[in-house]
């Protein structure tokens, strides 16, 4: 079951990243992630009526939702996709594997969880193959307008990130059921996206391009419903830490379609690269567990 769940959210999440692209530029960020919430949570909810899912949940379940749709929601998604006006999207794929770090860090800090030898092994593992897969793309990443403020943004990104997964792993040990906790979790978030787009004066102009609606209808769907809703459930089974070893992976995928659609190059170094993040992933989830005995 946990296989099946990793790999569900490593194939949709891998390709998602394709389709943020056909809506960087059509719409400003936070609106786009508004409308892909929005679709999602009317699906969330459509599935509780027809399964007759109890939505009562206690009102201190709540308040942690609600900073789990501002934080893995809203600011994750909204920093994600401006991170992306700048950072090609198989680079900024690779990049959300920090995410692990500050999981790790968080959930020490803020669950008084110990921090596991094999997540941190494999994360170190994750990192040293993701510089050798864009080793070859980085002198000429470093004089591309913007870089530096995608950089920022994508980290602000995966910090948020971070804080989201440690909440919700917070409100998934108190049994709260994961489909209800994400509705109301984005549910809350598109009061966030929806606020700050009404300050900020968004504009809420329909794109004319179709491949707007296609990537749309794609990323609330798998990318929002089921892909969360596999990887809520991965979080729930082995703990935030492990389950964002999906970062890991997923963007093994996304290389594989920019290859088609951005062109990039594969090298021998690359190809190392990937080895080495599999490997990483490996340690990561406990199939090494031979290599920590000793230190447990």
């Amino acid at each position: 079951m946990n296989a099946a769940l990793f790999i569900a959210c490593t194939l949709i999440w891998g390709s998602t990243w394709i389709a943020i692209s056909f809506q960087i530029g059509e719409v400003e960020p936070v609106v786009a992630v508004a409308w892909r919430f929005s679709i999602a949570v009317v699906c969330l909810g459509l599935w509780c009526l027809l399964t007759r899912r109890p939505l009562r949940l206690p009102a201190h379940i709540h308040v942690k939702a609600a900073l789990v749709g501002l934080f893995l929601y809203t600011l994750d998604y909204s920093f994600l996709y401006a991170a992306q006006q700048h950072i090609v999207s198989a680079l900024l794929a690779v990049l959300s594997s920090s995410v692990i770090y500050f999981t790790v860090l968080f959930r020490r800090v803020l669950l008084e969880k110990p921090m596991r030898m094999e997540v941190i092994i494999g994360a170190t593992l994750g990192l040293v193959g993701i510089i050798c897969i864009f080793m070859p793309e980085f002198t000429k990443m470093s004089a591309q307008q913007g870089l530096a403020l995608g950089l920022l943004w994508a980290l602000i990104s995966f910090t948020c990130a971070a804080i989201g997964n440690i909440i919700s792993e917070r409100i998934l040990d108190e049994g709260t059921p994961v489909v209800q906790m994400n509705f109301y979790a984005m549910g809350y978030g598109l009061i966030f996206m929806y606020g700050f787009g009404l300050v900020s004066g968004a504009s809420y102009t329909l794109p004319t391009e179709p491949d707007f609606y296609i990537a749309l209808f794609y990323l609330a769907v798998f990318g929002s419903v089921l892909a969360f809703g596999s990887y809520m459930k991965l979080l729930q089974r082995i703990g935030s830490d492990k389950s964002t070893y999906v970062v890991l992976v997923y963007p093994i995928v996304a290389l594989g379609i920019s290859t088609l659609f951005e062109g990039y190059q594969w090298t021998a170094v690359a190809g190392i690269g990937v080895v080495i993040v599999l490997l990483g992933n490996a340690v990561a989830m406990g199939k090494l567990n031979v290599l920590f005995r000793s230190s447990q």
